[in-house]
């Protein structure tokens, strides 16, 4: 095993050696130089003719970043910069021989369509961080903050600034216009800005930079040339504020005999989000009783194993900025589930309340679905002494449950009041080669409900260092947690299918029932490499290898995201990447890829070993393709809390292609197949999407999705006691799901768009052949096993009773899991973005969620669209008024 752990690392540091045969030259960063201009008459018509602009020279000289790196583009790019009391002013002048060629393609906000011009600034001179503004030839406005030294890109930034754009005979020009007070940056009275300048040409998915920067550079915010000429900057403090009013209305299906569902139900509520700047490079974000209406759904999704399903923040206060509180615990090139545990997972704030209410009979309830933000606020920004700073408080309401008997009524409380804090501090050193940093978060609950914890703690230390032009790095952090409670939390927390002390087998833990809290660690080291010299090929080598644990008493998912602890992985990726044309292809990669993993026991649990291949081809084409080779798996989780349980081994494989993205109509495909040796597993899925672009302002999307899996007989189904010991029941299972997800967006103008996103999406989970564990590690599979006999299971109403030892009375029996699960999610949305910053949205949104999980005969297509469309949906309709106020 130490040879499988430390071979790739040598290997590549041999190989790096002997293929870098092109010698380095320093590129030389480019200079700019911009003035004051009082009282600038400039008209924003997209036209930069105004006398004002002759004041600085055209930037240009442009070089190609792709397909044809480090070549002349074929058109030329010039831009101006000049600046007044408020403004950065920019002009561009993008040459096109075919102005009619030019693409003018629509969007909403942040979808960078056909032609656009860029620019990324780096006001902070951190080297590692920036803001980026690009506009497209047809209006349409993206913008977003860069940090990670261009690792990192977030479109969920949203500031106001102004632009036009105009085409004439020699191409197309803009006019742009950013207010100082939505950009950060210090004190000085003669900065230097980083910046650069980059250009898409649609038709020939062209881009080209006024800053060369090699694309196996090892960064990207660092490579910038420099904007000189700033002299005292304004020091006004940004003041915004954004009120709101949403008004709704729900309509549903009533229900005799419930008084809390009589078809309708309507609200009015409002709110506040503002910005203060309280330094000009440190803001404060907050937000008062945030309503979210205009959220996209989440997708349909079904897990059988266990684990948790991550889904993506869509909250627009939570995922703006977020990058200084991204804190990912592992974050590996060669990916794995460990991938998604996170310090700071915001969905936990303002989720579906954690109580429940047993009713007794005529009894109805009344329960939130979702739990209350009273209010939230984030302080974040960068000095220009190097320091990242995040500080984020979100405080929850309490949450009740009303219950009606023939008109009494009670409440119950289902959430205490809780509050939710993060902090994050991070400080560059050496130019941002060396980067320390920590993060804290707590979260305090009211003592209301027993089944929480009533206190929980995390934190880390995270360490990175590069080197060698930025192409090696080492990272590494070390995390904590703490969770406090009364001793039936806690012993539920052990008991729970992250942790699972009860399990067999396993010396090094045990429950305690007496403990009141739990405290853990984890951390990830990790070494690699991401540029370097390319060879004759063009081809640069690149690998990452490290370990990642987290131990069996770490508890983060009362404010992080976790999926499973006692585990140690180690992983290692390598990788050899062309970045320049060649033969048929734009750019062609091959990776490989190995994982290994242990629990703090000792024991080996998991190994695999993959191969993959991408290519980018000349007429724009993508396709790749991967195997997987899976030789041993030992599952802690799979038994829900029984013996760990050997599971078979096997090889997977997976491929893709699309067509040319840019075209009116475009087709994409993925396949996945896997299959365990010896006839035990089997996994299929299949997706095809659909693109149509009839018109420039009009796009549609269709995409099918297909997956198929069969176990033959290790899916856990229940516990029972039998004698006095643990029966493990388990069987065969069959699971089918169907998904049909469609999206239309169609541009009236740039700021005033509909966009309409609808999926039925249908799980059914079809279990037989049941038995029990015997041997759950023996090396046979059909000997981890005992299947009932005919003559020890009988099938009952809803269930099964067993008769193990065939005396006629029944020693247990267990329900029936066979299950038919349909849900459908629409959202139609109008968004007017009527002043930069200010907007009214008109959002219906659909939602059913039927009675179909007895339906398991009907063909899986016709259940899901029987059950979707012949019982009536809950119909949202709601108005979303804002107001920006710049102060």
């Amino acid at each position: 095993m130490k040879i499988i752990v430390f071979l790739p690392i040598f290997f590549f540091l041999w190989s790096v050696k002997i293929r870098a045969q092109v010698a380095q030259t320093d590129i030389v960063k480019k200079q700019y130089s911009t003035t004051f201009v009082k009282d600038a008459s400039i008209e924003l018509d997209g036209i930069p003719d105004e006398a004002t602009w002759n004041q600085v020279a055209w930037g240009g000289d442009f070089i190609q970043y792709q397909p044809a790196e480090g070549k002349p583009p074929s058109e030329q790019t010039q831009f101006k910069i000049l600046y007044d009391e408020k403004y950065l002013l920019i002009a561009y002048r993008c040459f096109d021989s075919a102005p009619d060629s030019i693409v003018e393609r629509m969007s909403r906000r942040d979808e960078f369509p056909g032609d656009w011009v860029e620019i990324n600034i780096d006001s902070y001179h951190d080297l590692r961080s920036a803001f980026s503004f690009t506009i497209s030839v047809s209006g349409v406005k993206g913008d977003e903050f860069i940090s990670g030294n261009g690792n990192n890109w977030d479109s969920n930034w949203n500031p106001i600034w102004y632009a036009k754009t105009h085409i004439d005979e020699q191409g197309w020009t803009a006019e742009l216009k950013i207010p100082f007070s939505q950009l950060r940056y210090g004190n000085q009275a003669e900065p230097v800005w980083g910046f650069e300048v980059q250009r898409r040409i649609f038709r020939k998915e062209e881009r080209s930079c006024w800053q060369y920067i090699p694309q196996n550079a090892g960064g990207w915010v660092s490579e910038f040339g420099e904007l000189l000429g700033l002299r005292n900057l304004p020091t006004r403090k940004q003041v915004e504020l954004a009120p709101y009013v949403v008004a709704q209305t729900e309509r549903f299906e009533k229900q005799d005999g419930n008084p809390f569902a009589d078809g309708s139900r309507n609200r009015l509520t409002a709110g506040l989000d503002g910005k203060l700047a309280v330094t000009r490079d440190l803001i404060l974000d907050f937000t008062i009783n945030p309503d979210f209406g205009q959220v996209e759904a989440d997708p349909g999704a079904v897990r059988l194993d266990g684990y948790e399903i991550f889904f993506e923040e869509r909250r627009p206060f939570f995922i703006e900025s977020r990058n200084i509180f991204d804190y990912r615990l592992t974050g590996s090139e060669a990916g794995g589930d460990y991938d998604s545990d996170l310090l700071f997972y915001s969905r936990r704030i303002g989720g579906a309340p954690h109580g429940g209410v047993q009713l007794q009979e005529g009894e109805y309830v009344d329960q939130p679905q979702k739990t209350s933000i009273l209010g939230a606020a984030k302080f974040s920004g960068k000095t220009k002494n190097g320091w990242s700073i995040g500080l984020m408080e979100s405080v929850t309401q309490r949450e009740r449950a009303t219950i009606d008997h023939n008109g009494e009524r009670r409440k119950e409380i289902v959430e205490p009041l809780t509050n939710y804090t993060v902090g994050r501090l991070l400080k560059d050193f050496n130019g941002g080669n060396t980067i320390v940093g920590g993060i804290f978060t707590a979260v305090n609950r009211e003592n209301d409900l027993d089944l929480l914890h009533r206190n929980a703690y995390s934190g880390g230390l995270d360490f990175q260092q590069f080197w060698k032009n930025r192409w090696w790095y080492v990272k590494a952090n070390m995390l904590f947690s703490r969770v406090e409670g009364s001793a039936e939390t806690i012993l539920a927390t052990q008991t729970g299918f992250i942790h699972l002390f009860q399990r067999e087998n396993a010396p090094h833990i045990s429950v305690d029932s007496t403990r009141t809290s739990l405290a853990g660690n984890g951390g990830t080291f990790k070494i690699g490499k991401i540029g370097g010299i390319p060879d004759k090929k063009g081809g640069v080598l690149k690998f990452e290898s490290g370990v990642t644990w987290r131990s069996p008493e770490l508890e983060l998912n009362d404010v992080g995201f976790l999926l499973s602890a006692d585990e140690i992985n180690h992983f290692t990726w390598a990788g050899y990447q062309i970045q320049k044309p060649f033969s048929i292809f734009r750019t062609w990669r091959i990776n490989y890829n190995h994982w290994a993993r242990w629990d703090f026991g000792g024991q080996f649990l998991y190994s695999a070993y993959n191969t993959n291949s991408h290519a980018w081809f000349k007429n724009n084409w993508n396709a790749g393709a991967g195997f997987t080779w899976n030789p041993n798996e030992i599952s802690n989780n799979a038994l829900r809390g029984g013996a760990s349980l050997r599971k078979p081994p096997g090889m997977g494989s997976f491929a893709y292609i699309s067509t040319d993205g840019r075209k009116k109509v475009s087709f994409n495909l993925n396949a996945n197949y896997a299959r365990g040796f010896g006839n035990t597993v089997t996994y299929e899925e299949y997706s095809f999407g659909v693109n149509v672009q009839p018109l420039d302002a009009l796009k549609f999307n269709l995409s099918p999705g297909y997956s198929h899996s069969w176990r033959r007989q290790d899916q856990f189904v229940s516990q029972v006691n039998y004698e006095g010991q643990r029966r493990t029941i388990v069987s065969e299972v069959d699971q089918r799901s169907i998904s049909l997800t469609a999206r239309l967006s169609y541009n009236l103008t740039p700021d005033l768009t509909v966009q309409y996103y609808a999926q039925p999406f249908i799980f059914r989970a079809l279990y037989d052949h049941y038995g029990y564990v015997t041997d759950p590690l023996a090396r046979q599979y059909d000997s981890r096993f005992h299947r009932y006999q005919a003559q020890e299971i009988s099938e009952t109403p809803g269930g099964f009773a067993v008769d193990e030892d065939a005396n006629g009375s029944v020693d247990y029996t267990f329900r029936t899991p066979d299950f038919n699960f349909v849900q459908f999610r629409s959202n139609l949305v109008l968004r007017w973005e009527y002043v930069p910053g200010s907007e009214v949205y008109l959002v219906w949104s659909q939602g059913n969620t039927p009675n179909a999980y007895s339906d398991l005969d009907t063909p899986l297509p016709k259940s899901l669209f029987d059950n979707v469309f012949n019982t009536r949906p809950q119909n949202i309709f709601l108005v979303k008024f804002t107001y920006r106020f710049l102060l």
